[in-house]
């Protein structure tokens, strides 16, 4: 039997749908075929639409022309946070399969009416919380399960936000502004409240948060700062500056011509002239200080699980490096992830210590420890029915929830509050 092949709609040419997501399924020609593209910038739809071989008729910068007709097997949602709800909504109405980006939505009511709305039209969905299909995470995952350090009590997590990553994304980029993306502890820390929950094998009973944005203010820009980077006097001497940035790690670490996060401020081929005019001109020029940014640069949570599991989580704007660290804290041991180090240390109460070294898988630009390789796989998987997914609409609407009452609670000052009400 011919193995079978699905058609593939993207909506949201960006980073993570093109660069990602659609090189992969792209290529993976004896699974998929992508057949339809939409996105606002014509730029990015005419540069994948050669690569991906989509014909013109089939690109699309106007969603409502796009969604007149179901135009796949299934539809790739790598939209803004804000564009996810209304986007899956329309597509299972048309009876799509759906693999979106996260996070979905910032609202309870929304989370239901998706639910809903699955219940009611049927159609699959994977939602990208990638690491729980990175082998690092599975790791400790299979430690745990296994009871390698007996019955799991506690777990405590730090989300490290690296300086320029937090000024990219989180100051300067597309997830700076409650107005026009989610929250913080959804739009970076949803991949960690998603794996917690997964870890503590429960749902989550209670959560109290606490965090600021204290740092990325007007008032505490240096003496004299330009509110662009170029005209600035610390062009060279502040950490944040744009030119350190961008130019300098174009120019100086010999960065390929696509890769993140300077694919994001121009197409590719990037070039060292292309970036200088997006810096003069661009959001990604503009001072640190000197942006229409609101969300926290910091934050702490609390959780408690129904089955008794604490876990905390801080995430945290100021670290020289990013990557994410877990501590497992069960009653006969500790386990320790250290993303930077791709590896993951087993230390059992009777002297017994372990380390697991993973190799970072991130082959051809993708990232996320191989997560976003193996999620693809798992996506074939789901469609032809091989095997189940572990991020269900259902369980990522569980994490969610999590997120979206950590953030009730750090707006009334730290208060406990109950997912489930």
């Amino acid at each position: 039997m011919d193995k079978k092949i699905f058609t593939v709609a993207i909506i949201g040419v960006g980073a993570r749908g093109a660069n990602a997501y659609g090189w992969q399924i792209n290529d993976a020609t004896d699974r998929f075929d992508i057949v339809a593209l939409c996105d606002i910038r014509p730029e990015r739809l005419d540069m994948f639409g050669k690569k991906f071989n989509v014909p013109e008729d089939a690109r699309f910068t106007d969603e409502n022309e796009f969604f007149k007709e179901k135009r796949a097997d299934l539809l790739l949602i790598a939209t803004q946070d804000k564009d996810h709800v209304r986007h899956c909504l329309k597509a299972f109405e048309l009876g799509y399969d759906i693999m979106t980006e996260k996070p979905l939505t910032d609202k309870r009511e929304e989370c239901e009416a998706l639910l809903a709305a699955q219940k009611k039209y049927g159609g699959k969905v994977l939602v990208c919380h990638v690491l729980r299909y990175a082998p690092l995470f599975l790791k400790a995952e299979e430690m745990i399960e296994n009871g390698r350090i007996g019955k799991l009590v506690a777990i405590n997590a730090i989300e490290r936000v690296q300086f320029a990553h937090q000024s990219h994304s989180y100051v300067r980029g597309n997830w700076r502004n409650t107005n026009s993306s989610a929250p913080m502890i959804l739009a970076k820390c949803c991949h960690d409240l998603d794996l917690l929950q997964w870890y503590a094998k429960s749902k989550c009973k209670s959560i109290s948060s606490v965090g600021d944005l204290v740092y990325f203010k007007p008032e505490n820009a240096p003496e004299g700062a330009a509110e662009r980077c170029l005209d600035c006097q610390y062009e060279r001497t502040c950490p944040y500056s744009a030119w350190f940035s961008y130019i300098h790690r174009f120019h100086y670490e010999n960065q390929p011509q696509d890769t993140w996060p300077l694919n994001v401020l121009v197409n590719a081929p990037v070039t060292e002239e292309k970036l200088y005019e997006a810096l003069k001109t661009g959001p990604y020029g503009r001072c640190v200080f000197h942006c229409d940014n609101n969300v926290v640069d910091h934050q702490f949570t609390q959780m408690t699980f129904e089955n008794g599991v604490k876990a905390s989580l801080l995430m945290t704007a100021f670290t020289q490096a990013g990557g994410r660290r877990i501590t497992f804290h069960g009653t006969q041991g500790e386990i320790v992830l250290e993303e930077q180090s791709d590896s993951v240390v087993l230390k059992r109460f009777d002297d017994e210590t372990e380390t697991f070294n993973i190799a970072a898988l991130e082959e051809s630009g993708y990232g996320h420890g191989g997560g976003d390789i193996f999620i693809v796989r798992k996506l074939y998987e789901m469609l032809t029915g091989k095997s189940d997914v572990a991020t269900t609409l259902e369980a990522s609407v569980e994490s969610h929830l999590m997120g979206i009452c950590a953030e009730e609670s750090r707006l009334k000052g730290g208060e406990l509050v109950y997912i489930h009400k």
